[in-house]
């Protein structure tokens, strides 16, 4: 999808994420970019879950504990999946 068909701009973001899901159990990866729908997280070799499966995850390293959120996978690339926020 081209960046101007996008329905959220991307910002630019790194942060830690737990991300969690029964076939994964539970994997810290590092974000690429964020929007209002949704982030892409950088796997770094992590086999993840397939397009469409629905995961768990959590922002680390705040000086309070995040909230948990529901997402979906929606993108998988190379370098990491893009991840729908529910």
């Amino acid at each position: 999808m081209a960046d101007d068909q996008r329905k959220y701009p991307r910002t630019p973001m790194k942060c830690r994420i737990k991300i969690s899901h029964s076939s994964i159990g539970e994997v810290i990866v590092n974000t690429r970019n964020i929007s209002d729908g949704g982030v892409f997280v950088l796997t770094d070799g992590v086999e993840m879950p397939p397009v469409g499966t629905l995961v768990v995850g959590q922002v680390q390293g705040l000086p309070l504990e995040a909230p948990v959120l529901d997402m979906e996978i929606v993108r998988v690339e190379p370098q990491g999946v893009g991840l729908k926020f529910l």
